[in-house]
């Protein structure tokens, strides 16, 4: 993963050849472990299935650690992030999901707000596209842009 995380944050688009080279090994050796070239590039991005945080506190509580918590994922490592194909982000609208279904639940979207359309808000506010945007290589803070990004999100909200 090193070798494809070094290309990646390079600017490239690596082919897999160019990965195995990089690490040493066979391209069979790199499909074995990753399955296949989408497979290797959602192995570099950030898991989000744990960013709803404990199940304990509001929805809204949780909202805001999900946020919080994605800022400071994509504040880590910005140069990968932004050369990482799309489909590298996949897994965090299974969270953006549990967290609409938690806000409905609790009667905490606003009157007209369906679940999905605020699974989509979610997914939309907690991606990498507007944290660079807010963040711009140190301009806010990751907990500027997340205090942002809370306010954005607070239209869903009741």
């Amino acid at each position: 993963m090193a070798a494809a995380r070094d290309l990646v944050s390079a600017g490239d688009q690596p082919s897999v050849g160019a990965v195995a080279a990089r690490a040493g090994v066979s391209r069979i050796t790199v499909y074995n472990q990753f399955g296949s070239k989408s497979g290797l590039f959602a192995s570099l991005a950030p898991r989000h299935d744990h960013a709803t945080g404990p199940a304990e506190g509001s929805p809204r509580e949780q909202l805001n650690h999900h946020i919080q918590l994605c800022c400071e994922v994509w504040a880590d490592a910005p140069a990968l992030h932004r050369h990482l194909p799309p489909s590298a982000h996949e897994g965090a609208s299974d969270t953006a999901r549990v967290l609409a279904e938690r806000l409905a639940a609790a009667d905490e979207l606003r009157p007209g707000c369906s679940i999905k359309e605020a699974e989509d808000v979610i997914n939309a506010l907690t991606s990498f596209t507007v944290f660079d945007r807010l963040h711009k290589d140190g301009r806010r803070s990751p907990s500027a842009v997340a205090e942002i990004v809370r306010r954005l999100a607070s239209t869903l909200l009741t």
